[in-house]
Parts: structure tokens; sequence; C-alpha cells
């Protein structure tokens, strides 16, 4: 229960989230356009580091343990130790030399974006009138098509010209500069969320589970907003983290031109991001929920149809992602207002399903496009995001 709210200017809150989650979302899809090349540079195939990427995602499980600490004892105390905590991995990333190496870095890593982006949701959502929230996570959003317009194609001269090393130890010295920029940042005092159900959990080990997952009001809306989440998650990684091995291996791609790629598909980000801004509050949240997820599952079906020039490719790799990015975005505002009083539970809950289908996703993804083909990548995401429809529109309330 929120007690005090200190001043803090909104562009002073949007621009710090901002320039964070850009760090945190350039570590996070690194591996989309390059993971051909960093997979080289560390003596393993594709579909091994494919799977080393999904064990980062499967630390997502713990995001509620974040959750419930933000709600104890406030989410900036959080969100700086997770900053810490992702640039350890990617140090340890940059310096790798062995597969254990590799594999503690992803799950240092995965454990730090895990707990820093809900967290970081959940203090702005705290911030913001429900009337304002998608402008302001909105905006925040931003920052992830930023990532393929400046970041990620800075990041493929960066490969080319010193190799794939230097990214993660100048990504490991930036998030330590942003742990002490909200160290600077006044925060908020929240309280414990209560709840009569409680009694009903008297043995202490009950009593730690309820408060990691169990959400005490609006439940099936809540449950079923996570769940359309986690599975449009799932849908557009499967596509996102294949997307550069399908590239490369079909039209010949390298680091560079996939850097390129990235920053096309950084403008249908950015178009999402700002749409949501503008119009998501408008249109509610659940509507621009459905409008997305249909969108990106046109994007899925005619993707293989498409598949027959680097031009087309692209371009409909990038609707989806565009379709994708308004559904996801719209989907945090939606899922804020779901149990306001145990906000930060319900958001790090949300993130932990969600990279649950990311980590999956890793492991599907870069096997299908090998081992099947195109086709069965695109058309595996269309099944999946066709259930997600089906629970918003029958499952999932917005009042």
């Amino acid at each position: 229960m929120q007690t005090t709210k200190p001043e803090l200017s909104f562009r002073r809150l949007i621009g710090t989230g901002m320039a964070a989650k850009l760090l945190v979302d350039i570590g996070a899809q690194i591996f989309n356009p390059f993971l051909p090349v960093i997979a080289a540079g560390l003596g393993v195939s594709v579909v091994e580091l494919g799977r080393l990427v999904g064990l980062r995602s499967a630390m997502g499980i713990f995001s509620p343990v974040s959750g419930t600490l933000a709600d104890r004892h406030g989410y900036r105390l959080v969100i700086r130790g997770a900053l810490l905590l992702t640039a350890t991995g990617f140090l340890l990333l940059a310096v790798s030399s062995a597969a254990w190496m590799v594999a503690l870095a992803m799950i240092l890593t995965g454990l730090g974006m895990g707990a820093f982006v809900p967290n970081l949701q959940a203090f702005v959502s705290s911030r913001l009138d429900y009337r304002l929230r998608a402008r302001g996570l909105g905006m925040i959003e931003y920052s992830w098509a930023l990532t393929g317009i400046i970041g990620l194609p800075l990041i493929g001269l960066l490969i080319a010209a010193t190799g794939w090393r230097t990214p993660f130890f100048l990504l490991a010295a930036a998030m330590v500069v942003m742990s002490v920029v909200f160290g600077a940042m006044p925060g908020i005092q929240q309280g414990r969320a209560a709840s009569s159900d409680s009694a009903q959990l008297p043995a202490p080990w009950r009593s730690r589970l309820a408060e990691l997952v169990v959400i005490y009001t609006n439940r099936r809306s809540t449950y079923a907003t996570i769940l359309a989440g986690a599975l449009s998650y799932f849908a557009a990684m499967q596509v996102m983290i294949a997307h550069g091995a399908w590239l490369a291996a079909q039209y010949g791609l390298d680091a560079a031109t996939l850097g390129l790629v990235a920053f096309i598909f950084g403008w249908f980000d950015l178009a999402a991001s700002v749409s949501v801004s503008l119009f998501t509050d408008r249109l509610g949240k659940k509507r621009s929920v459905l409008i997305g997820i249909v969108g990106s599952l046109v994007g899925y079906l005619l993707m293989p149809l498409l598949n027959v020039a680097l031009l087309p490719t692209v371009a409909i790799i990038g609707m989806a992602r565009m379709f994708f990015e308004f559904n996801i975005v719209s989907h945090f505002p939606l899922l804020s207002e779901q149990a306001p009083a145990q906000r930060g539970q319900v958001m790090t809950l949300g993130a932990a399903a969600t990279l649950i289908g990311g980590s999956l996703a890793g492991f599907t993804g870069p096997w299908l496009l090998v081992n099947v083909g195109v086709a069965a990548l695109a058309w595996t995401s269309a099944v999946v995001i066709i259930a997600g429809l089906a629970i918003v529109v029958f499952l999932v309330k917005e009042d």
C-alpha cells in the first residue's frame, strides 16, 4: 500500500526509465541478429547458444521473488540490484572462455533482467494515473525500438571492428552508472499487500508461496492476462531468436548487414510504441491488446508465403514485430491495474510467465528453423497466438 509519493517529474521518471531500459533491451536483443556471430566466437552451434539464451530467459521464474521484495522495501532498491546483477553477468560473458562461464553469465543476466523490467514497470505505474499509464509505459518502451534503430546497428559495427566481446564490457559499465542514477531518485514506501485470504495459509512455507504466486483479488482476469502475455511473447520470440540465423543462412547476411536489418525493425517497433503512447489510453488497453494479437497473427500466417526474397521477408517479419510490440506494450498497463494492491507481485508474475515463454522459444525457435524450416517456425507461433486471442476475448476484463 502506497503511503507517500515524493516529487518526481514525468520527464525525469520516463527519461531515466527509458535510458536504463535501453541498456537492458540491447542486452536482451543482442543475440537475435548476432546469434550466429556470437556462437562462432564462443565455439558453439546456433542451436546450443539458443539453448543458453533460453536458460537466461528461464531465470524469469524467480522474478516474483523480486516483486515480493519490492512490495515490501521499495522498487528502486530492487531495480538497482537488478542492474548490478545484470552488469555482473555481462562482464562474465565478456571474459568467458568455457561453457560453464557462459552458462553462469546467462543465469546472472536472466535473474537481473527478470527483476529489472517488471519492477521498473511497477515503479512507473505507481506514479501514473491509470488514464495516463499507457502513455508513460509506452514511452518507456520506446527503448525497445531504439535498440533496433540505434543500439543494434552500432553493436554490429562494433563487433565488426573489435569483436563480439566489446559490447558486453560497455553494457556492464553503463549499467553500473545507471544503478547510481536510480539511487539519486526519490522513491515511495510500500507496505505489504493484505488480504483476509492470508489467514487460510498458516504454515510459513505456504505463506511464502502465497506471497509469490497467489493473487487475492480479480484472480481469473489477472491470471488470464498473465497467460495471454506469455503466449504472445513465446510466439514472437520464436521468430526473433531465429531470424538472424534465418536471414544469414538463406540470404547470406553478415554482422553489419544484420545490424542494418535490426535498424529497420527498430522503426517498426517505434511505430508500435508511439501508437500505444498516443492511442491506447483512448482505445482501451484490452482492445489494443486484441488489435496487436490479430495483426501479429496475420504476420505469422503470411511469413512463409513471403519468404521468397530478402525485402518481403524483412517486411513481414517487421510487420509481425510491430503488432506484437503494440500488443505487449498495451498489455503492461492492462496488467498493472488487475490487482493494484499487489502490483509488484502481479508485474513480476507476468514477467516470469513471459520469460518462461521466451525460454521455451530459445529451445524451439532455432531447432524448428534448422530441422523443419521457416513454415513450421511461423505457423507454430500462429497456433500459439490464436490461443492467446481466445483467452483475452473470453477471460480478461478491463474495469
